[in-house]
């Protein structure tokens, strides 16, 4: 059986590629992206294959029988993109397709759920065997911060006290593994997050304690974090969507105490406390 995935060179999809190949033979798995000479060093073919590019799919979907498709970075345009790879597997003779959704998609109030809404009816809609991963946050989106607010002093946010059930990029990657190399998870929707929530004043206080430097959590109205983060530098329309996203987050759109992420891998999520450690080594 072949085992495909998009995104093979990503954050994500590196960790996934690695971890399954300790599952399943390596020549089962097969890496789908757009520059192969990228994918080099992960030890698995490669195959050249482009979202925007329809004409590149077919021969890079060609044999394959389950499809890791791990949802493109291109907010807006991220729809037609999944449903030219969900028509290509089709044609191919895909068996089975895996997607990489967000947490709670089918009522989220991010603006981030409309374009995984549309892929998930589109794989409905599509005949073929599906499963999807619903992931929350990843602690990374957090903890990436770490190092600076132990240097300033202050981590910026416009999360209020909305609680986040984060979990990281690892977790998030045994999940998808779990799925691609087991069995009886097809018509499956799972929520996945953290077995731990917290807050952005927990955080603060996690870095203030494995720093040693006093951290305080600043909430800010999401109009004056997007100026901020715009301010570091951050492209306008990214700084207003991370802000966007920390509206959201105290709107409770980044909690689940489901615990179906810890159930599906066989052990519990990292916690914070880890997650912090490693951002700041």
């Amino acid at each position: 059986m072949t085992i495909a995935m998009t995104g093979a060179t990503g954050q994500l999809g590196r960790l996934v590629v690695q971890r399954l190949v300790q599952r399943v033979p390596a020549a089962e798995v097969l890496a789908l992206v757009r520059s192969p000479s990228k994918a080099a060093d992960l030890g698995v073919a490669a195959r050249a294959a482009d979202y925007t590019r329809p004409e590149t799919l077919a021969a890079a979907l060609a044999g394959v029988q389950t499809l890791l498709l791990i949802s493109s970075n291109e907010i807006g345009q991220r729809a037609a993109q999944h449903r030219n790879v969900i028509a290509a597997a089709r044609a191919a003779g895909v068996r089975h397709i895996v997607y990489t959704s967000l947490l709670h998609a089918d009522r989220s109030p991010l603006d981030l759920a409309v374009e995984h809404r549309d892929t998930e009816a589109a794989l409905r809609e599509s005949g073929l065997a599906w499963t999807i991963l619903r992931n929350g946050w990843y602690s990374e989106n957090y903890t990436g911060s770490a190092k600076t607010a132990a240097a300033t002093g202050t981590l910026l946010g416009s999360a209020g006290v909305g609680r986040v059930s984060s979990a990281t990029r690892a977790d998030f990657a045994d999940a998808a593994v779990a799925v691609l190399a087991g069995s009886g998870h097809e018509g499956r929707v799972y929520e996945l997050a953290g077995d731990e929530d917290w807050t952005l004043p927990d955080l603060a206080a996690e870095i203030s304690r494995q720093s040693g430097h006093p951290v305080a959590y600043r909430d800010l109205p999401e109009a004056g974090y997007a100026a901020a983060l715009a301010g570091f530098g951050l492209p306008a329309d990214f700084a207003a969507a991370i802000a966007r996203w920390d509206s959201g987050a105290a709107a409770g759109a980044l909690f689940d105490d489901s615990r179906q992420l810890s159930a599906l891998i066989g052990r519990p999520t990292t916690p914070l406390h880890d997650a912090v450690a490693q951002a700041l080594a």
